[in-house]
């Protein structure tokens, strides 16, 4: 049937009938959209299976750090990439967000420890030099806690001793550092057993604390006994052998070391020290072999003459033998005397009064009574005295000897601590005798004995100008007599002269008188009737 107005010409067109299709069919072409979403939930779903822990480690720096690239490993391993880096809220600190396998989520316990691996020269060992090439990384040290964590405050320096090597830490305090590092060795018999871990200035500023890891087997050697000290540089000392030179290695010269030791006289009897002992840090190997004294007695002795070279350190000395230490110097004056003076604090060991080699001590004094010592040691002469130790250095010690002329003194044991007396130095004394001596002559009056010597001499002029005018041209007319006689008589005694043959004819005279008498008497000794009747007629 034709639609009205169309032309009769075109054909008839069958009628169109809407037909119902089925409400489930589907079309291949949403094949493709389903596989990927399948393929899309299951890799989703193992993302999320096999995902690991995000963890976030706080530095003081971001320096190395690079999200996307930064690795984070253990045992040049990866586990983890670093995801974020951003500022802390208060824009002190850097937070690195790292994202690690699976497999690491039980590594992450309390001291677990992250830092980031740089090139680093410490304690005369190199490291992290790999990085110059490949970058920098997070390295990962697994601790041993139990418990678990997942925010972290990552190492400004590489731990040096990681914490599955077998050995044991132990905590030194010194004064200072010397020259110590991170990393500095530790030895035991020139042997470099273990390094310095880490360091920090005590609280109140006054030393430094150290820990040390030695290895083992090694730290079986370290007993509660044992002795450290700094093996930095040359130990020079001065025996009667001659100059004695000792060091560790030519390491410990250049960036420092520690060295221990156990005293001979130990025997191995100190038991093995537990981990994180505490031990002294002594300067020198002969500091740390001293002798360790458990009793101190503390006095101050007092000088009036300058202390100009005592340290404070200075031995007291007792013949020879060091007893005691400097440890304070003042300064003190006395108001009413006017007068200054300088207490000088010391500490004394009784326990080097005894004899070492012998047992038993065990109170380690020389009697029970120390105090009623003391002062029988002061009434019988003993007291303190400067003396020079070094005549080169100017350095000074304080010597503790018996004075037998010294004044009598008592211990003043009002004062905390007691004052000891003392005397005053050799050259000390010699100078207050000096000092009185000029005091004497200056009390002499110089000027009134010089005026009375003028007098005298004066005087003495007018007695040889008198002599000069009246008593000279005496004495010479005298004088000249006395030569004329003197002339006379060695004229008389000339071997010609006539007084000279006189005196020879005399005596030849005298001698035949003589003869003629000596024969007289031999021959009346002979005939002593010749008295009465005398000599006989031609008889001899």
């Amino acid at each position: 049937m034709a639609a009205p107005g169309n032309d009769n010409s075109l054909p008839d067109l069958p009628e169109a009938k809407p037909v119902r299709g089925s409400r489930w069919r589907m079309q291949i072409v949403w094949l493709v959209p389903i596989v990927a979403v399948l393929i899309g939930g299951w890799l989703a779903a193992k993302a999320i299976i096999e995902e690991g822990p995000t963890i976030t480690i706080s530095f003081k720096t971001g320096d190395g750090l690079e999200a996307g690239k930064t690795k984070i490993k253990y045992k040049d391993v990866d586990i983890g990439v670093v995801k974020a880096v951003t500022l802390s809220p208060d824009h002190k600190r850097v937070i690195a967000t790292g994202e690690l396998v699976k497999d690491a989520a039980s590594m992450l316990v309390d001291n677990t420890r992250f830092w980031v691996v740089r090139p680093r020269i410490s304690g005369g060992t190199v490291s992290g030099l790999s990085t110059l090439l490949s970058g920098s990384y997070v390295g990962m040290d697994e601790g041993n806690s139990s418990k678990m964590r997942h925010d972290f405050v990552g190492l400004e320096v590489p731990p040096v001793i990681p914490s599955d090597i077998p050995g044991r830490e132990f905590v030194l305090h010194s004064g200072n550092m010397g020259s110590l590092d991170v990393g500095s060795p530790v030895f035991f018999r020139r042997l470099q057993v273990g390094q310095i871990a880490s360091y920090e200035m005590d609280p109140n500023g006054k030393g430094v604390t150290l820990r040390v890891f030695v290895n083992a087997p090694y730290d079986r050697f370290v007993r509660s006994d044992t002795r450290f000290w700094h093996a930095s540089g040359l130990d020079v000392s001065l025996s009667p052998d001659g100059v004695q030179i000792n060091t560790q290695s030519v390491v410990s010269m250049l960036i420092g070391g520690v060295a221990f030791e156990t005293p001979d006289d130990d025997d191995s009897g100190s038991p093995e020290a537990d981990a994180n002992s505490k031990f002294e840090l002594y300067a020198t190997h002969a500091d740390s072999m001293k002798v360790h004294d458990r009793i101190v007695d503390t006095y101050v002795v007092t000088f009036y003459d300058s202390v100009r070279g005592l340290t404070v350190g200075a031995p007291v000395d007792f013949r020879g033998v060091v007893i005691g230490e400097v440890t304070r110097i003042y300064t003190r004056f006395d108001p009413v005397k006017k007068q200054f003076s300088i207490p000088v604090e010391i500490n004394l060991y009784p326990e080097r009064f005894t004899s070492r080699f012998e047992k038993g001590q065990p109170s380690g004094r020389l009697t029970s009574q120390p105090r009623q010592l003391a002062e029988f040691l002061v009434a019988s002469g003993f007291r303190f005295q400067l003396r020079s130790g070094n005549p080169l250095t100017g350095q000074l010690y304080v010597a503790f000897d018996v004075f037998p002329d010294a004044a009598k003194a008592k211990i003043d044991w009002s004062r905390t601590p007691p004052e000891m007396p003392t005397v005053p130095r050799t050259l000390q004394s010699l100078q207050d005798s000096l000092t009185r001596l000029l005091a004497k002559l200056n009390g002499i009056p110089f000027e009134a004995i010089g005026a009375n010597a003028q007098r005298t001499l004066k005087s003495a002029n007018d007695v040889m100008a008198k002599l000069g005018t009246d008593v000279v041209p005496q004495a010479h007319d005298t004088l000249s007599a006395a030569q004329s006689t003197l002339n006379s008589a060695t004229d008389a005694l000339q071997p010609d002269s006539q007084l000279q043959q006189n005196t020879s004819d005399a005596m030849r005279e005298l001698a035949r008188t003589a003869a003629s008498v000596r024969m007289l008497t031999d021959y009346l000794e002979r005939h002593p009737e010749a008295v009465v009747q005398g000599k006989p007629g031609g008889k001899q």
